[in-house]
């Protein structure tokens, strides 16, 4: 952060906390004594949502753009259950603070003041206006000993004239001569008998104060107008404004909460996220699926469900993305291990085999190798075989299914596997193989733990990044572009995995039903015909009996 912004966010600090001072005195006085003490959290976490809103990054990149209304919305859909808990503990707190606190009952009496004189009206006038500055000076002789000390003796009271002070506040209205005395007290009845007491004190010592040294009467009398009853309920807790204060200020830290939450969690979740990293095209979105640890292969689900859907439109994407048919072969890899890379290359090379293409799938990650577990194959002989020119490709391909797929395993893992990828007998491999089939599949390591998939998109015509949802964050996928852009790599796309099924960063299309449609069979048993029939490379036999593609010209990825 740059001198200037640190500049600019201490102004800011500084105006909010201006704000929350002059709330503070403006909203809840001092005076108010503990009954300010909820209004005072509700403005003080609302002071702390707006310093969060202005002074937290909007993302974990310099140069992020300002959040938007949608990104709000996003982070209050992302984090309802927060929110929903934050209120919910927010009124649960409410009703202890209710149910905990004794009872406190008021009682209020009201005093006239009167001029004792009579005569012309200018001179009742003058009266008035008198008895009027007068009564502000009486409300502030209210809590003073010469007050409260006769209702002490009187009432015997154990507590003295400053303790008894803090249960007395006396009042009056601009442009009048009443005065109102509120008592509060445990005891409805000796709140009535100490604001009696303290109506009956105020008399006596405003006729003492007021009565002329050389005698006579006082000009001034106070007189009672409203005595004082014992109040049939109690003034405090008030049980709704405290549930209601605490729902609020429940949802203000909730929001507080989920704003810090997102602001602080890199994570990518969805395309927004993906976006405040790169601008290459999503070229698909693969929903979470519970039954993909057991059946993760396309073949395992139906044919119209949600996920084999997922992959045909990934099939669609990458021919657009592919529109010149320079890529004849793309390289499948995430940035960490976990992501569903295997699965990914596995299930495109299924769907465009399904399509009548002819596909290969080479499973080029020598640390690890999935696709031989995925599809049941022999792994003993394959990819490193090859490199190392113990034995032909065209022995090591292996057919798959009804479709003119064939997949070369990894072989044996070598000790050294970025030499090997790197290699010009890899290079040499790959242009045989994209001579051969419409498009070649290729399965790489992760890019950051090893260099391997960096080394290998040298060799290939295009990369596709697999991301996990929630399994990457933005930093760990702003190291793998750079890596890609460093070697001249040919980013082609973005593929999103496990995104949820419900939620903002959704990414499923469920209108299909799970069965298969009436004549599915067939109409794929005509459209594969139709594509034999305009020349497209059908498997033959070789000599070993091993089922692999003719030797027709390549063509591009058809639509």
């Amino acid at each position: 952060m740059t001198p200037q912004n640190r500049t600019l966010r201490s102004f800011r600090y500084l105006r909010y906390s201006s704000a929350v001072n002059s709330c503070w005195d403006g909203l809840c006085p001092p005076e108010n004594g503990v009954r300010s003490l909820a209004a005072r959290m509700m403005v003080t976490t609302t002071m702390a949502v707006l310093v969060a809103a202005h002074l937290a990054p909007p993302g974990t990149n310099q140069g992020d753009p300002a959040l938007e209304l949608s990104d709000y919305a996003r982070i209050l859909r992302r984090n309802w259950i927060l929110i929903v808990a934050a209120a919910l503990s927010g009124v649960l707190t409410g009703g202890l603070a209710s149910v905990l606190t004794p009872p406190t009952y008021t009682a209020e009496t009201q005093l006239f003041v009167a001029i004792q004189s009579s005569g012309s009206i200018q001179e009742l006038q003058q009266g008035n206006t008198f008895s009027q500055a007068r009564v502000q000076s009486y409300v502030k002789t209210v809590d003073s000993p010469v007050v409260l000390q006769p209702v002490i003796e009187s009432l015997g009271l154990s507590q003295s004239a400053d303790q008894l002070a803090t249960q007395v506040k006396a009042t009056t209205d601009v442009n009048t001569v009443l005065i109102d005395i509120a008592v509060e007290d445990k005891s409805p009845t000796m709140a009535a008998a100490i604001a009696h007491g303290v109506a009956d004190s105020l008399v006596a010592a405003v006729d003492s104060l007021e009565k002329p040294k050389g005698g006579g009467t006082s000009p001034v009398a106070l007189s009672v107008i409203k005595p004082a009853a014992a109040p049939a309920a109690p003034s405090a807790p008030n049980t709704r404004t405290n549930l209601v204060l605490g729902l609020f200020v429940g949802l203000i830290l909730g929001v507080a909460a989920a704003v810090l939450r997102t602001t602080m969690d890199s994570r990518i979740r969805g395309e927004a996220d993906l976006r405040r990293v790169t601008d290459s095209p999503l070229l698909g979105g693969i929903a979470f699926d519970q039954d993909a640890t057991r059946k993760p292969l396309l073949t395992q689900t139906g044919p119209q469900s949600p996920r084999a859907e997922s992959f045909r439109q990934l099939r669609t994407n990458l021919q657009f993305a592919n529109v010149s048919g320079r890529a004849r072969s793309v390289l499948i890899t995430s940035s960490l291990p976990g992501e569903g890379k295997s699965t990914t290359a596995t299930n495109l090379a299924i769907s465009l085999a399904q399509a009548g293409h002819s596909v290969c799938l080479v499973d080029a990650d020598l640390r690890r190798p999935m696709v031989n577990d995925y599809l049941g194959l022999d792994r003993n002989a394959g990819l490193t075989t090859a490199l190392i020119r113990s034995a032909s490709v065209d022995d090591l391909l292996q057919p798959w299914g009804e479709d003119n797929l064939h997949v070369l395993t990894s072989g044996r893992i070598p000790p050294n596997p970025s030499e090997l990828l790197g290699s010009e007998e890899m290079r040499s491999l790959i242009a045989t193989l994209e001579s051969t089939f419409d498009i070649v599949i290729i399965d790489a390591p992760p890019l950051l733990p090893v260099t391997d998939a960096a080394v290998l998109s040298q060799h290939v015509g295009g990369v596709v990044i697999v991301v996990g949802s929630q399994k990457i964050r933005t930093h760990d996928l702003e190291k793998s572009f750079g890596a890609l852009e460093m070697v001249g790599a040919s980013v082609l796309g973005v593929v999103m995995n496990r995104l949820p099924v419900k939620g903002p960063d959704a990414y499923a299309y469920t209108y299909y039903s799970n069965a298969p449609a009436e004549g599915a069979s067939e109409v794929s048993e005509v459209l594969s015909t139709r594509r034999n029939l305009q020349g497209k490379p059908t498997a033959v036999l070789s000599e070993n009996g091993m089922r692999r593609p003719s030797k027709y010209p390549p063509s591009n990825i058809p639509s």
